[in-house]
């Protein structure tokens, strides 16, 4: 019920729960995955504004300024997209605000938490007197580190996967894992497990199993690429707010492909389209337009009062 197969590289990984229990409290592995990508994150934006000559206690007021937006945009983004998920006919109140308190189960979203963080820099960039443009670049490569091991949370809930697939990475994972949290007929109904992962069960020790894209793993290694690309590139930037561009037109390209195998998408009434999707790719639309602008008025500004004048 636990286990989890790569079965095309002959990988089975045995007993990967979602939690654990401590004196009777059950902890998510979700939740501790994101409380420590935030701790990385800090760690990385702190060496990278020593680095650039920034003062390190000016980012840690920003991070304690942005923890509590940035989980409660992630989870009102979710929420939004999901609404009928949360608010159902017959429901009771109690049961109801559980259910959109409850974090440790999932439900949070990207690009709710990176809208949140920008407004919070904004903010908080004004009040500080500093270049939003600066503080956006300092924090990109935290803000990768972040989601990079948010999406690891992500496997441990078994959520966030693609549809069926028999590819070298698909991944495996036993319908009882969902029977047992009480979750497999709506996930059925709401068309998460497909009628394609249906159509393809496989049986591995007697169970069930649906055989998916592991889209987590994708995003999380494409956001590593993207990291390592910024790591490199970051000392040659041609202008403020250059890398937080990159950032947003590398993840967004990625996201463009990513959320398209996904079956767990939050959607846009009426219009049947995915919100993400949708969001990432105006993203790379906006960010190509911004950092070749960007560049051409740099260009401009380098070059001979002689030149100029031509």
């Amino acid at each position: 019920m636990y286990d989890i197969r790569f079965p095309n590289l002959g990988i089975v990984l045995k007993n990967i729960k979602d939690g654990f229990t401590i004196f009777g409290f059950e902890i998510k592995f979700y939740g501790v995955i994101i409380a420590l990508g935030f701790v990385l994150a800090f760690l990385a934006i702190s060496k990278e504004a020593k680095r650039t000559g920034q003062s390190e206690d000016t980012y840690l007021d920003f991070m304690l300024w942005l923890i509590i937006p940035a989980i409660l945009g992630a989870r009102l983004y979710y929420i939004i997209f999901s609404w009928d998920s949360y608010f159902q006919k017959g429901k009771s109140f109690g049961k109801t605000l559980f259910d959109l308190i409850d974090i440790r189960s999932g439900g949070l979203a990207i690009y709710g938490g990176v809208i949140a963080g920008a407004i919070v820099a904004i903010v908080f960039a004004k009040k500080r007197k500093m270049k939003f443009s600066v503080l956006a670049d300092t924090v990109t490569m935290g803000l990768l580190i972040g989601q990079i091991m948010g999406r690891w949370g992500n496997f441990f809930n078994r959520e966030a996967f693609g549809d069926y697939t028999n590819s070298l990475f698909a991944m495996a994972i036993p319908t009882d894992y969902y029977v047992g949290k009480g979750t497999l007929t709506g996930m059925i109904n709401s068309g998460i497990i497909t009628s394609e992962m249906a159509n393809h069960m496989q049986v591995y020790d007697g169970m069930q199993w649906i055989t998916v894209h592991p889209t987590f793993l994708y995003e999380s290694v494409w956001n590593l690429i993207l990291l390592i690309v910024i790591i490199i590139y970051r000392k040659h930037k041609k202008f403020d707010g250059e890398i937080f561009l990159m950032y947003l037109w590398g993840y967004g390209m990625g996201r463009v492909w990513i959320e398209g195998l996904r079956s767990d998408s939050l959607m846009i009434p009426f219009i049947n389209m995915k919100v993400s999707q949708l969001l990432a790719a105006i993203c790379v639309l906006a960010c190509s337009v911004l950092i070749v602008k960007k560049r051409m008025d740099t260009v401009k500004k380098q070059a001979p009062a002689g030149k100029k004048e031509q």
